[in-house]
């Protein structure tokens, strides 16, 4: 598998407090969950999962913040982390701290509400950040396209620039979902979610553009710091 690991390192005048928090949120909820036997942990997503049938009908709408906190592997939750380290400190950074925190959220909003509408009768719990972190990578192809991403083939790293991995991955995104809508599964991936979320991400990236955000950024090329639903 290819993992992201780091990028070109953005200075900018805000330190990314919510983006290292956000990391440590996931990570203790995920340890709590994980001390849990495993009937517990089947509770614990149906409760603070996202459940579309639910959410339509307007019952446990808190599951709309909790579900991006809430991962349902090891391998979920260091993959999205991997993701969030790599591009959300350099959205953070540029446009603020506050701006970031209602962007993440908002993401995160749009991408479950998208993996709703195409699975309105599902009572399977949605859980996972990267809907919100899909936003934060379609922010970040907008905002730094030319950055350069350091990812990780087994043993062996190599640079890409933004808009060739994020555009490959969100062409992969939009494959797998519409698979799934012909087929009617989504091989227990919110397909839509990511979508969903990238678009909104795309939305906010020419907001931040147009509205100055990222004149006093620099870009230091010279040197990378590694950074379902």
């Amino acid at each position: 598998m290819i993992f992201p690991i780091g990028d070109d390192q953005v200075k900018g005048g805000y330190t990314p407090w919510f983006s290292y928090s956000f990391i440590v949120l996931n990570i203790l909820f995920f340890l709590y969950k994980f001390s849990l036997n495993i009937e517990q942990q089947e509770g614990f997503d149906l409760y603070f999962g996202a459940i579309p049938v639910e959410i339509t009908n307007g019952q446990d709408l808190f599951t709309l913040v909790t579900s991006m906190f809430v991962h349902g592997d090891w391998w979920h939750l260091i993959g999205n982390m991997l993701f969030l380290w790599v591009f959300a400190d350099n959205i953070e950074a540029t446009v603020g701290n506050l701006k970031f925190l209602l962007f993440y959220l908002g993401g995160g909003f749009v991408a479950v509400f998208a993996h709703i509408w195409f699975n309105l009768g599902s009572e399977m719990p949605m859980v996972g950040a990267s809907g919100a972190i899909s936003a934060v990578m379609g922010a970040y192809l907008v905002m730094f396209p030319t950055s350069r991403i350091k990812l990780l083939f087994l043993v062996f790293p190599f640079r890409i620039t933004a808009w060739i991995f994020l555009g490959i991955w969100i062409i992969q995104q939009w494959t797998y979902g519409a698979s799934s809508l012909a087929s009617g599964m989504g091989g227990g991936v919110a397909w839509w979610a990511h979508i969903g979320g990238f678009a909104i991400g795309l939305v906010f990236g020419f907001l931040f553009r147009i509205t100055g955000h990222l004149e006093t950024v620099e870009l230091e090329t010279d040197e990378l710091e590694p950074e379902e639903t």
